[in-house]
This record gives C-alpha cells, sequence and structure tokens, in this order.
C-alpha cells in the first residue's frame, strides 16, 4: 500500500480534477507459469510495479504497445504504467495459480489522468510548473523514490577500515542509468568525503597489459553528502546517460577520503550495467 500511495503521487502528478473522486481500480492476475499480456492504445514508456514479487517487462530500446506481468506467490501489489503521450494507468496485481485471462487490450477510457498535471477551474487553466525545470524535478522524485523502494540488483560491495561501499540498485528508465549507491560507516571516526566517481576500466591486450580508464560524468547526484558521521549510513543517487559495456570491461565506483588514507574502488560487472532493472 505504501508503495501504491507514493508511486501514484510520484508520477501522477496527474490531473487534480480526476483526483476529486475516488478511483477503484481493477484487478489483474498474474503468476509465474505463463505471461499475462497488457496491450496499451499508446507506445509505453514507464512501467512500475510496487512489490518485487511482481515483474512487468517491456521493450526499454524501443518503445511498443505491449508488456508482460509474471508474478510469484505474495501480497498484491499495484502496476503503473505511463504511455508516450503522458497517460497514467494504474491496476492491482495479484497472484492466483491458475489464470483465467492472458490477454488484456486496455483502451484510452482506462486512463487515471495524465502525468502532465493540469489544474482546471472555472475560469482559467494553470499549469503547474517547477523552478527547477520538468526535467530536473523528475529526477529528484525518481531519485527518492528509488532511495526507497526495497529492491537489489546483487551484492555488490568493497568494505575498508570500517567503511562501507555499495551499490544497492542499478534501474535504468527513458534515457538514463540511475545507481543507488549507499555509504556505511562503521568506524569511529568520521568520513571526510573527497569525491566519489563512476569510471569504466578497459584491459589492454597485449605482452604489457595495462588498464584504460574513462571517467563517466552524471547528469545528476541526489543526496550527495560531503560527510558520514561514525555509525551513519548514507544512500545517494547519481544518474548518467545511457551506457552499456562488453565482457572485456568494468565500471568501477571509487570514493576517496578527504585528508586520509580511507579509499575504496568497487568494481562492478558488465552484467550488472547490461542489465538494469
Amino acid at each position: 500500500m505504501k508503495n501504491y500511495i507514493f508511486i501514484s503521487i510520484f508520477l501522477c502528478g496527474t490531473a487534480f480534477a480526476k483526483a476529486q473522486t475516488p478511483i477503484t481500480l481493477d484487478t489483474i492476475y498474474a503468476n509465474d507459469q505463463k505471461n499475462v499480456a497488457l496491450f496499451f492504445p499508446e507506445p509505453i514508456r514507464q512501467g512500475i510495479t510496487g512489490s518485487d514479487n511482481f515483474v512487468f517487462t517491456y521493450n526499454r530500446e524501443k518503445e511498443q504497445y505491449f508488456g508482460l506481468l509474471q508474478a510469484k506467490p505474495g501480497m498484491e501489489s499495484n502496476l503503473l504504467v505511463v504511455n508516450r503521450n503522458g497517460a497514467v494507468f494504474s491496476y492491482i496485481v495479484r497472484y492466483k495459480k491458475q489464470l483465467d485471462r492472458l490477454n488484456y487490450f486496455i483502451p484510452k477510457s482506462k486512463s487515471i489522468g495524465n502525468e502532465k498535471p493540469i489544474v482546471a477551474d472555472s475560469t482559467k487553466v494553470v499549469v503547474f510548473k517547477k523552478e527547477l525545470g520538468n526535467e530536473v524535478y523528475y529526477y529528484q522524485k525518481f531519485c527518492s523514490y528509488l532511495i526507497d523502494r526495497k529492491q537489489r540488483i546483487g551484492r555488490i560491495k568493497k568494505r575498508n577500515e570500517g567503511i562501507v561501499l555499495s551499490i544497492e540498485n542499478i534501474v535504468f528508465d527513458k534515457e538514463e542509468l540511475y545507481f543507488v549507491i549507499q555509504i556505511e560507516n562503521k568506524s569511529t571516526l568520521d568520513y571526510d568525503l573527497n569525491f566519489l566517481k563512476l569510471s569504466v576500466e578497459t584491459r589492454q591486450k597485449g605482452k604489457k597489459k595495462s588498464l584504460q580508464s574513462l571517467y563517466q560524468e552524471p547528469i545528476f547526484k541526489y543526496n550527495l553528502p560531503t560527510k558520514v558521521v561514525e555509525n551513519e549510513t548514507v544512500k545517494l543517487v547519481y544518474v548518467l546517460p545511457k551506457f552499456s559495456i562488453s565482457n572485456d570491461r568494468r565500471a568501477v565506483l571509487e570514493i576517496n577520503e578527504k585528508n586520509g588514507e580511507r579509499h575504496l574502488k568497487l568494481k562492478i560487472s558488465h552484467r550488472f550495467i547490461n542489465n538494469p532493472n
């Protein structure tokens, strides 16, 4: 329920006129044996489930009209889908061992609103604007959502002298990769951050093997601290333009202490970069 409320507020920002009356959401059933296909009136730009026991897959490279839903046994959750034109669709999703329906053809009338918030009254139409601009506002909200979401891509962690650096999640959305990073200070000394950077390393072949490192510049940083005090854990997000790497390359997340020697390099396999959540 918490995930449902947050996702709806985060992406819907949606038509306030429809928010005046309660919306009854339809239920879609799925299981882990068959694919349930959802066909939408416009290509899918984004699809999010509120729980990890539900998986909604769709073509992130080339927008298409359908997505596939699967589920594992567990509590009910919700599915939020945004079409290319900004139309928002929301459903309750439940696990069911025996499925009566495998295909859903969803009409435009099932949209609960549009992600571009517009308020209409008797005298004028007011467009909801943010001082930071729509793009930065979107990054902020989506990063905040990812930090709260309990989803992991795998065990990617490095320790050194009480400092633990880990990648909690890597998420692909639109044309960006979101790296959810955690810094944990288990030592008795505060950790003053000098820099935190992400690079891609390439192994050079030949007799004299070497590493070539290429720095990846984030387009947005969320919740980056200057200090991690003792016994504190900080989560942050780096947003980078989408990229992929071959199996002879790897990403490296590097953290450096200001006026200190606690330096960590976390190696990230190509399979995590090429298969984000």
